[in-house]
């Protein structure tokens, strides 16, 4: 530390990396002092004791729901889920060839998927530190394989830059990483940081940025087999008369790396939940839907229509009628978890608080769109070389998704040809299932143009907005409502709780369902046990 002058803070050092090098140095800085945390599960509940004879009635066979009754009935409570659909799982789900599935407005697909293919069109990756779910996903037997979220091989489409074309995911970003040490070694040797970052740390951020940033003994970042490793060659390093390695002749200009494409798709691999390592469960997502209804799978009962949840302060009582002949029943319990989705939720005769109605009624939902496409072939992997991992647009379908299983089989193989968000989603939700088909077809033969088009067989699409049993994909809380609704939400309305990934921090994930799901029984039980 320099004579007389004070160490900066974190905050200072971070705000001063963010004046000079911008968002992506931010975010690499946050990145290695570490500011993420890990999910908050501690093992399985331990409830012990219920009074005998006490009763839950659970709504909702996702895994929420199923978790729910799997805990209470080992804790001594007879349990009873009712729902909906003919399946168990949620939004843990996989269409495969032979399914059919229709979405609000009447349109029906008939899935043609070959043997063993899949779409998942909701959850379909693990990230490592999801321990709840990864926790029963042992307990229950699913097997697990790696889901590959990063590879650098894959493209990379912003159709305001690289003159519309697709670029290599390896070398935008390096060309990226290089400019911008570039820029913040200048500033550095200019003083331009501020005066309290000591002398000491300059010099270890120059040596840094001269390393990550792939620079020159002058602090340049040119063309070179410096910049070619890590953008990759002209021509690789190989062996014999020719195996000198030819660097890659130019560069992308500075004004088509600024572009929010390249820096959005890096910033994606660093949002704590998109880090790696990640899996998947083997054979489809709804394996592990599967699974747990597989432990639970007498206290189901499918085809149940929820219309009304009354509650006294003797118990509660759940009005449904079976969907497939209509009759009207009543079923009882002397405590309800409630998992079905809020879009739904509201719609229902809930007796609840004011205060609880509103808050259920306060949170939207996204409306992402999912679009799966069987190809006649592996393409991707014979032809550019990519195992897994995503490549990005700023089209419609947001990206696509290679899969991470059967690599070098030959055959036909799905892609997630879309995963589209925000208007992208409200777009392609809007059309039909065939016109998504095309959409996709269209915009991801900007990325493949030679195979697109050639090597389709058949396509499947989930619009959320438009899924009969949800109404969207997952609750998007914003800071003002949470913080006005959020702890009502997820307290007890005297014998009724709610759990989900509605009712969590980590929202659109099997973990905030499962979390949610643990901690809204602990207090069930404790409230019983009490009343």
């Amino acid at each position: 530390m320099e004579s007389g002058i004070a160490a900066p803070t974190r905050r200072q050092l971070l705000s001063a990396i963010a004046r000079v090098g911008g968002t992506a140095a931010l975010y690499g800085a946050m990145t290695s002092l570490g500011h993420a945390a890990e999910t908050q599960f501690h093992g399985p509940p331990n409830l012990q004791g219920a009074r005998p004879g006490a009763s839950v009635i659970v709504l909702g066979a996702g895994l929420a729901g199923m978790l729910a009754a799997y805990e209470l009935t080992k804790a001594g409570y007879k349990v009873r889920i009712l729902e909906f659909q003919n399946r168990a799982g949620g939004r843990n789900w996989s269409l495969r060839g032979g399914d059919t599935y229709t979405e609000l407005g009447g349109a029906t697909q008939k899935v043609g998927f070959a043997a063993g293919n899949y779409l998942n069109p909701g959850p379909w990756r693990i990230p490592h530190h999801h321990r709840t779910l990864l926790h029963y996903c042992k307990a229950f037997g699913v097997a697990l394989e790696p889901f590959i979220q990063f590879n650098h091989s894959g493209w990379v489409h912003s159709s305001e830059a690289f003159g519309g074309k697709p670029v290599r995911f390896n070398a935008a970003a390096a060309d990226f990483e290089g400019n911008i040490a570039e820029l913040l070694a200048k500033s550095i040797n200019a003083k331009a940081l501020d005066e309290a970052v000591t002398q000491e740390d300059r010099d270890k951020l120059l040596e840094a940025l001269k390393g990550w940033g792939m620079l020159d003994k002058d602090y340049k970042y040119a063309a070179g087999l410096k910049a070619s490793s890590h953008r990759g060659y002209e021509r690789p390093p190989g062996g014999g008369v020719n195996g000198a390695p030819i660097p890659s002749k130019d560069l992308y200009a500075l004004h088509d790396v600024l572009d929010p494409q390249v820096w959005t798709s890096m910033a994606f691999f660093m949002g704590h939940e998109m880090q790696t390592t990640m899996f998947q469960p083997v054979g489809g997502m709804d394996m592990i839907g599967k699974a747990f209804a597989r432990q639970v799978a007498d206290l189901i009962t499918y085809g149940a229509k929820v219309s009304k949840i009354a509650q006294d302060d003797k118990g509660v009582t759940v009005t449904y009628a079976d969907v497939a002949t209509g009759k009207v029943a009543d079923a009882k319990a002397d405590w309800c978890v409630c998992t079905i989705p809020l879009g739904i939720l509201g719609q229902l005769d809930v007796q609840v608080s004011d205060e609880m109605m509103a808050a259920i009624k306060a949170v939207p939902y996204s409306g992402q769109v999912k679009i799966g496409l069987e190809m006649k072939r592996r393409f991707w992997e014979e032809d550019d070389f990519i195992y897994g991992g995503h490549s990005f647009t700023d089209q419609e379908i947001g990206l696509i998704s290679y899969p991470n299983n059967n690599f070098f089989k030959d055959g036909p193989a799905v892609l997630l040809g879309a995963f589209a968000r925000d208007l992208g989603a409200y777009r392609l939700s809007g059309l039909t299932p065939e016109q998504r088909i095309e959409a996709a077809l269209a915009q991801g033969s900007v990325i493949h143009p030679g195979s697109y088009r050639k090597e389709f067989v058949t396509g499947a699409s989930v619009a959320w907005s438009r899924v009969p049993w949800t109404l969207g994909c997952c609750a998007r809380w914003s800071d003002e409502v949470r913080a006005q609704h959020y702890q009502t939400l997820v307290g007890m309305d005297r014998r009724i709780v709610l759990a989900g990934e509605h009712a969590s921090y980590v929202g659109c994930w099997m973990e905030g369902a499962l979390l949610s799901s643990i901690d809204a029984i602990t207090r069930l039980h404790k409230r019983a046990l009490e009343a």
